[in-house]
């Protein structure tokens, strides 16, 4: 495909005079054009729903959801995965970011890395990947050979892919099983992807890891009862979420939290059910972690 074709390469008309406006001209605009982008996400919420539901189904076998993608594709899809782990409690591989080049594309961009469809087959036969896993290719243009080369190998593998791109009829949508095609129109600053194409990834992106977490329990009403309490910041949200799930006194909490090593979940269930940490435990485990669902053993 030749990129004067690409939606993500045209020439925005509304900013061809970008250069000659005030900055609070130009922010202005951005702020404009950033508007379309809920739009033309709100437009494939359909695919989007499929694909967390496909995710859903993959945590529930023990599979993994591996973002893959170049440049700002691959950034957002790192620092997704890596916001489950605190946010959810999750192992770190189990939501998994690679990005062409490896962690160093991260901050300086690696030459080539993006250009190799090898180098995305060579990264998931790295981490070992398996049918059960769900593999989401990113990126803005539709056409990257590091992610089209990732997906083909997925799909030899039997892997669930997905694709998430910026353009309609994108290549890479030929490779997903669940293609999802949000298509934000030109940039403000021609070619630069990390602007609309990034925030309406970055919609996405959180759309689904968020909603394949409360599909497997990790939310009870609209608080994360999985968080990791990693420093004393979450450690008092820790206490404020269990007060907020079950009414009860910040010292209830604060034992309760101890009592249960930590574990907000399992504090919950305990005073939501009368229970001891150990019963509270068993409850959950044959509710398969949600909390809600607790109530009723």
């Amino acid at each position: 495909m030749n990129l004067d074709k690409l939606t993500t390469e045209t020439r925005n008309h509304q900013t061809m005079n970008l250069d000659e406006l005030t900055t609070s001209e130009v922010v202005q605009l951005m702020n404009e054009e950033d508007k379309k982008v809920a739009y033309a996400v709100e437009k494939e919420l359909p695919s989007i729903s499929k694909v967390a539901e496909a995710i859903i189904e993959s945590f529930k076998k023990g599979g993994r959801l591996i973002y893959m993608g170049a440049g700002t594709s691959g950034r957002l899809g790192v620092l997704d995965a890596a916001e489950c782990v605190p946010t959810f409690s999750v192992d770190p591989t189990m939501v998994q970011g690679l990005i062409a080049g490896g962690m160093k594309a991260m901050t300086v961009a690696v030459e080539g890395a993006e250009d190799s469809a090898t180098l995305g087959k060579e990264d998931l036969q790295h981490i070992e990947l398996t049918e059960n896993d769900v593999v989401l290719g990113i990126a803005a243009s539709g056409r990257t050979p590091y992610v089209i080369g990732a997906l083909t190998y997925a799909n030899e593998i039997g892997a669930t892919t997905a694709s998430l791109s910026c353009n309609k009829d994108a290549e890479i949508s030929r490779y997903a099983t669940l293609p999802i095609e949000v298509e934000v129109g030109p940039e403000i600053l021609t070619g630069s992807t990390r602007l609309k194409s990034g925030t309406a990834q970055k919609l996405v992106l959180n759309m689904l890891s968020t909603s394949s977490m409360i599909g497997i329990g990790k939310v009870y009403q609209n608080l994360m009862v999985d968080v990791k309490p990693s420093n004393e910041k979450l450690v008092e949200r820790s206490k404020r979420i269990i007060m907020q799930a079950t009414d009860c006194s910040y010292e209830q909490a604060s034992q309760a939290f101890t009592s249960a090593n930590q574990q907000v979940k399992t504090a919950i269930v305990m005073i939501l059910t009368d229970s001891t940490k150990e019963e509270a435990e068993q409850k959950l485990v044959e509710s398969q972690g949600f909390v809600r669902n607790t109530m009723n053993k």
